[in-house]
């Protein structure tokens, strides 16, 4: 008996909860936001200045990250990418050295993940962007970083905030399948 009442005061805090137009409800019971990763930069194999990149010389995104509009993933740019401009541009620079042999020996570069979601978690990159997002919405002001870092939580009460906010569809299977 007492795992009936327990269901039923279950099936029913959720189902007020997402009835509720409230994004703050959903922030408040989601599992795990006391762990956000904010201020998050982890040390890269090759140190890599989107300032430079992509603030001083203006290299758009998809440049680098070109899946991010054909798929749900952005993608850290192959090793060709780099090499496009770097077969010419200051292939003596030691850390240029390191792309050129990750090039030779036909290795990707083990870029580490700064914008990481739980496994269970199906975030389109290519949704986002065709609605007219811009990248630095969720990933901060990238072209003024030396070193990437997280600025946002990325977390479920984050996104329904933003899905509130923007009046965009809430659509639980879109990020849970």
């Amino acid at each position: 008996m007492r795992c009936v009442r327990f269901s039923l005061f279950v099936a029913g805090f959720l189902f007020l909860t997402v009835a509720s137009d409230d994004a703050s409800a959903w922030w408040f019971y989601t599992p795990g936001d006391t762990v956000d990763n904010v201020g998050y930069k982890p040390e890269q194999p090759i140190p890599f200045s989107h300032k430079q990149h992509a603030g001083d010389m203006k290299i758009p995104c998809q440049y680098c990250h070109s899946s991010a509009r054909r798929s749900t993933v952005s993608g850290v740019p192959p090793t060709n990418t780099c090499m496009g401009c770097h077969k010419v541009v200051s292939p003596d620079k030691p850390n240029i050295k390191k792309i050129h042999d990750y090039f030779t020996e036909n290795k990707p570069i083990p870029w580490v993940k700064v914008h990481d979601l739980p496994d269970f978690v199906r975030f389109s990159h290519k949704i986002h962007l065709n609605t007219g997002l811009e990248c630095q919405q969720c990933h901060g002001p990238v072209e003024t970083m030396d070193v990437v870092e997280q600025v946002a939580p990325l977390q479920m009460g984050w996104c329904i905030s933003c899905h509130v906010e923007k009046k965009a569809k809430i659509d639980c299977i879109a990020c849970h399948y």
